[in-house]
């Protein structure tokens, strides 16, 4: 079992969570969507992580071709001005189900990066620790898939197992 923690504060941000071998592919069909919320599933169940090996969100770059369609049924849902653009983020990004981190302050509810039901995760980072440092990604819009990232970079992982 393995817990995230901020890299700049240590707060924890998980609870014990179990590695997936690979990224589920996401749900985007209308009949699995939540009726209230008009929300995918989550493309991690709670409880789970699984490290994303892709590119994944902001910044973007101008596409050359060779990564078109790359991301599947995981694409972001993109505003109309970013729309010949993929992801050059970070690789190995950990994806968690967005109610296993509930620490972190939603930043910025508005503005192209911002659908009609949530953000849309082509933003950057929009989710902060406690101490403000923004370390995580939330893709929470109808349109796209219903994923939180936390950056490689600014959190770390304990997992107990290693130390027994």
């Amino acid at each position: 079992m393995t817990v995230f923690y901020c890299a700049k504060c240590s707060a924890r941000l998980t609870p014990d969570l179990q590695e997936l071998p690979a990224v589920p592919d996401a749900l985007t069909r209308e009949r699995d969507r939540d009726r209230k919320t008009r929300l995918a599933p989550s493309t991690v169940p709670r409880g789970s992580y699984a490290v994303d090996p892709q590119p994944w969100g902001a910044p973007f770059e101008a596409s050359r071709g060779e990564r078109q369609g790359e991301a599947g049924n995981r694409a972001l849902f993109m505003p109309a001005e970013m729309t010949d653009l993929v992801s050059a983020g970070p690789m190995n990004s950990v994806i968690v189900h967005p109610d296993d981190v509930l620490s972190l302050q939603l930043i910025a509810t508005s503005g192209i990066h911002w659908g009609c039901c949530g953000p849309l995760g082509t933003g950057g980072r929009n989710l902060a620790c406690t101490c403000g440092v923004r370390i995580a990604t939330l893709a929470a819009d109808c349109m796209g898939p219903h994923e939180l990232h936390l950056h490689p970079f600014l959190v770390y992982a304990y997992a107990a197992d290693t130390w027994a």
